[in-house]
This record gives C-alpha cells, structure tokens and sequence, in this order.
C-alpha cells in the first residue's frame, strides 16, 4: 500500500465531498468546485468528516500500478480540497532592465525587452493581480482553486523570459535563487 494513499483527507467545515456513480468525485467549497475522475481500481469512501481511499482488489489492473493509483488520487483529491477551502497563491518577479507587467482584467500585457508587447488571457478562475513599485521588480500574483492549472499558467509565463544563470534575469518565482555562474572571464587559462 501506499503510505500517501493510506492516509485520510479530513474534510474542513463548508466544503461538501461527493462521489457519482461513474467515479467522478467532486468536491465544492467557498474558492469554487473542482472534479477529477478516479481510476476504477481506487475505492472512495466518504464516511464521518473524512475520506479514505483503499485498493479494489478485484481489478484486472497489476498490482503496481494499484499502489502508484493509490497515493495518485489521494493527492489529487487532497489537492482540490485544500483548493476550495483556502486556494493557492504563486507570486512571480520579473527580474531584468525595462521588464514591466499589467493587467486589465485577466488579460496581462508583458514587455520583456522583446520587440513586442506578450499578451496572454488567463481563464476566469485564475485571479490575476500586478504590482510596480519605483526601485522594485515589478510582481505578478496569482490565485485560484484548482493547483493544476495555476501550475500550469506559472509555467507557461516563466516560458516567455526563463531565468538564465550569468546575468539573474527573468521571470522567478517570489524568493527563488538563481545559482549564479561566471563567465568567459572567469574561465582557466
């Protein structure tokens, strides 16, 4: 079994767990709803506040690949609760001479030092907030339910300028390090 799998999602008050009958199990709190389908070799039981997951047995699936579902769907459902109850935040910094962010909505504008302006739509969910404070790195916070998703549009905006290691610049996360390196200065002779 797996020691992931094993353990229990308590469910917080004002967040309601639901599974169908095709296996689908949805979850629904104050930050939104999410739901994510579940393998037919995982049991679901919703049972006094808690859910707990536990291995069909009578699954044709090979025991192995049981156990690495096991943990799978424990996480992903610990996910979407902890999701709808308190969401996720990633905060972004662009670091690099002229870099700036706006939004106007959930449409944000990036000028990256490229010839043109980068213009990305977030979906709905997402909850998208800038900052350009004078002597600062201008910030980019984002928001929302589903940790999948902000994941993926974290991603996605750190693929338009990566942090590359001799100069520090580009798009980081809040409080990330980049290891540095020297030069062709600096090489042995």
């Amino acid at each position: 079994m797996s020691r992931i799998g094993k353990l229990p999602i308590s469910i917080p008050s004002g967040v309601t767990v639901a599974q169908d009958k095709d296996g689908v199990v949805t979850v629904k709190g104050p930050k939104g709803e999410l739901s994510q389908k579940v393998d037919k070799s995982i049991n679901v039981k919703i049972e006094d506040g808690h859910v707990v997951f536990e291995i069909n047995e009578e699954s044709p699936v090979n025991q192995k690949q049981k156990q690495a579902f096991h943990g799978l769907y424990r996480a992903l459902v610990n996910n979407m609760v902890v999701g709808v109850s308190q969401g996720y935040k990633k905060e972004l910094e662009l670091v690099g001479v002229g870099y700036r962010v706006s939004n106007q909505g959930n449409l944000i504008e990036f000028s990256l030092g490229y010839t043109h302006p980068i213009f990305i739509q977030l979906p709905s969910e997402v909850k998208v907030e800038t900052k350009s404070e004078r002597n600062q790195n201008p910030q980019l916070i984002l928001e929302c339910a589903d940790k999948q998703l902000l994941g993926l549009i974290c991603a996605k905006i750190r693929s338009f300028r990566m942090p590359e290691p001799y100069k520090g610049k580009g798009i980081l996360f809040k409080g990330e390090v980049i290891r540095r390196k020297s030069g062709k200065s600096a090489s042995a002779k």
